[in-house]
């Protein structure tokens, strides 16, 4: 029993018949002032409720036509008297819902395909569902928090990148100190990254990234992309300053588009960044670095780790090139786990062999 409904019952069973009245007064007082407060002006009850009132109400006797306040005195008359001759209560007033398989529909057709209600509609008609309207669709849309207008505008980054994936790269320098004669020197590689497959090509290293290199390293990925059968029609890169025009241009007599990320969002660039962060952990910076053929030498050995030997949760933990060696044909019977190293053992992977 509620905090507040045990000290109401004491004092109802101390008060004298007046005194009860007039409580009952203050509360139908109080009751109208709370009434007024409600935004709608009438009240709809289910069939519980009705059931519960007109129990109460019949204890009180003909008294409960001036406390009620619910609903007027004349509509409870007519409840008692359905009561009385057994008619079954009326159905709730208002239109019938929506089904909710209906909803889940005009749900999922917004936000998979961005259209307005208007589309929506014609779709729906289309999948022979014809009992909804424009305004119920638009109704049920804001419902669920979704703008009832089509979605304008080249959309969102995300959405960019999962339609252009098959044809989309990204691209981005990573550097690294390295041992010279003539002493401590950064060296720049430049990573070009295919978003859907993850397969990496780098070019050789050098001191000097000016105009003249990053052109002829863009030629060179153009032709080794072709090779491998890997289609460039859009190329995301950074405000580097070592990307010059001339870079750009090589792209688009290619006919592939560049497109340079937002100031400080490398979040667009994320793919690329991703896996520079990998080669560094994993690789780089577990060895000092003797001139730009040590360096070369490096990457390349990590670029076919990663391609053709390393598990990929993407790929369900398949190598971006190939297929493991016993995949078609496991060895049967006593097999031995073996393990490969490269680099000195800095990157190891393992095969199953029979004993």
């Amino acid at each position: 029993m509620s905090s507040w409904f045990s000290p109401l019952l004491f004092l109802l069973a101390g008060s004298t018949e007046d005194q009860l009245r007039k409580q009952v007064e203050f509360l139908k007082a109080e009751n109208e002032m709370l009434r007024k407060r409600i935004p709608k002006n009438r009240i709809f009850l289910d069939n519980d409720e009705r059931e519960r009132l007109l129990k109460l109400g019949g204890a009180i006797g003909r008294g409960v036509l001036e406390v009620i306040t619910i609903v007027s005195p004349r509509t409870y008359q007519r409840w008692q008297r359905e009561v009385r001759n057994g008619k079954k209560p009326t159905k709730k007033m208002g239109r019938k819902g929506t089904p909710e398989s209906i909803r889940e529909i005009v749900v999922r057709l917004a936000k998979e395909t961005g259209w307005g209600y208007g589309r929506i509609v014609g779709e729906l008609k289309k999948l022979r569902i014809q009992c909804v309207g424009r305004t119920t669709v638009r109704t049920i849309l804001k419902e669920e928090g979704i703008h009832p207008g089509p979605q304008r505008g080249p959309g969102t980054w995300h959405e960019f990148v999962t339609t252009h994936a098959e044809t989309l790269w990204q691209v981005d320098f990573f550097s690294k100190p390295v041992v010279t004669k003539t002493g401590i020197k950064q060296a720049f590689v430049l990573a070009f990254l295919h978003v859907n497959s993850r397969r990496v090509i780098c070019s050789p290293a050098t001191f000097h990234p000016n105009d003249e290199w990053v052109v002829a390293k863009a030629q060179s990925f153009l032709q080794q992309a072709e090779e491998a059968d890997l289609s460039v029609r859009f190329l995301v890169r950074d405000k580097d300053f070592k990307y010059s025009r001339r870079f750009d241009a090589v792209f688009e007599e290619a006919d592939v588009t560049v497109e340079p990320t937002s100031p400080r969002s490398p979040n667009q660039n994320a793919f690329v960044e991703r896996w520079i962060g990998s080669i560094k952990g994993e690789c780089l910076n577990r060895f000092i670095g003797f001139g730009l053929k040590h360096l070369d030498y490096l990457v390349e050995e990590y670029v076919r780790y990663y391609n053709e030997l390393r598990p990929h949760s993407r790929k369900e933990d398949k190598p971006l090139i190939g297929i493991w060696k016993d995949e078609h044909d496991p060895p049967e019977g006593d097999v031995q786990i073996v393990c490969h190293s490269r680099l000195g053992g800095v990157l190891k992977h393992y095969e199953r062999v029979a004993a």
